[in-house]
């Protein structure tokens, strides 16, 4: 193979990369994010719960106090339900990611162009969730209370700011190079 046709190759293979990151990136990182929020503000936290909210909700969903055994009996339920998905979630990027890349994976792991969409999932799942749950159905908040408000839309500029952040980092990584773990790859370039 003549060096002309290996690097228009080596760059196809490049070229490629970030495209194909761009998916399974995005489902990590809603799964991801979704545990983010279910462990630190559900149950580290313990400042709501799926249904915390439900008393004054859009959807008439029955109200679940955190503060009785039968609401937290229920809340932890739902709230399990929840860490489902974002463990489907998980597992399901995971696999487009494997499917996708199966050579060098220490290369994509390390990519900037991955780790950019995994932020971009984590904020479109803030985003997705806090104008669902927290502003259209009502079925639970941030941090309840009289300054609630301020809490969720605190909740849906973090998610903004990490679809920015991530986007920004994606867009200046330099695409991997699949065949830069190649052996003798430096002797070919020397």
């Amino acid at each position: 193979m003549s060096s002309t046709t290996s690097a228009a190759h080596a760059d196809r293979a490049a070229g490629a990369g970030p495209r194909k990151l761009r998916l399974p990136g995005i489902v990590l990182g809603v799964g991801l994010g979704g545990f983010v929020d279910g462990i630190l503000l559900h149950q580290l936290l313990q400042w709501h719960h799926m249904l915390t909210s439900t008393n004054v909700d859009r959807i008439g969903v029955k109200y679940y106090p955190a503060n009785t055994v039968t609401g937290l009996e229920m809340n932890t339920v739902w709230d399990g339900i929840f860490h489902a998905v974002c463990w489907v979630a998980v597992l399901t990027g995971l696999a487009i990611l494997y499917a996708r890349l199966t050579h060098h994976r220490r290369r994509v792991w390390t990519s900037a162009a991955l780790w950019g969409w995994i932020l971009v999932g984590w904020g479109l799942f803030n985003l997705v969730e806090g104008i669902v749950d927290h502003h259209i159905l009502g079925i639970h908040h941030v941090y309840a209370g009289d300054q609630q408000v301020w809490w969720d839309l605190g909740f849906l500029l973090l998610g903004a700011v990490l679809v920015a952040v991530g986007w920004m980092i994606q867009r200046r990584a330099v695409p991997y190079d699949r065949e830069g773990d190649a052996p003798g790859r430096a002797a070919q370039q020397a």
